[in-house]
């Protein structure tokens, strides 16, 4: 009963772990995305500068390596840093700028004010 129950848990642990992983591929890929998106520009810029160079000394494949190169290394970078976070034990729901993906909504208390307002709102009748 006690290997169960150990089993069980085992499982349920390491479901979590890669959860977290999945979560945090998804988080990260989306922020360079979004966010990183001079970045992009700019690793696009660096790319078609260094296939330039090498057309010279690889004609047939220049454009390819780099294409893959730059992929790669944005791919490795996002399954480095989920993995980084995964395996420090940083969960997605404890990082507070991530509740768009949870589904949380900010309580925002704040009141409506109408473009008219300023105009009217203080007239008595």
């Amino acid at each position: 009963m006690a290997l169960s129950q150990t089993s069980d848990l085992g499982k349920t642990y390491s479901l979590l772990i890669v959860k977290s992983f999945l979560i945090w591929t998804f988080t990260l890929a989306v922020c360079l995305l979004v966010v990183g998106f001079p970045l992009v520009v700019l690793m696009a810029t660096i790319g078609c500068l260094l296939s330039i160079v090498l057309e010279s000394v690889m004609p047939v494949s220049a454009v390819l390596l780099v294409a893959g190169g730059l992929i790669m290394f944005n791919v490795m970078a996002v399954v480095l840093a989920a993995g980084v976070l995964t395996f420090k034990g940083v969960h997605p729901k404890e990082v507070q700028w991530l509740s768009w993906l949870h589904g949380e909504s900010e309580n925002i208390q704040a009141t409506s004010v109408y473009a008219s307002c300023p105009l009217t709102c203080d007239i008595k009748m």
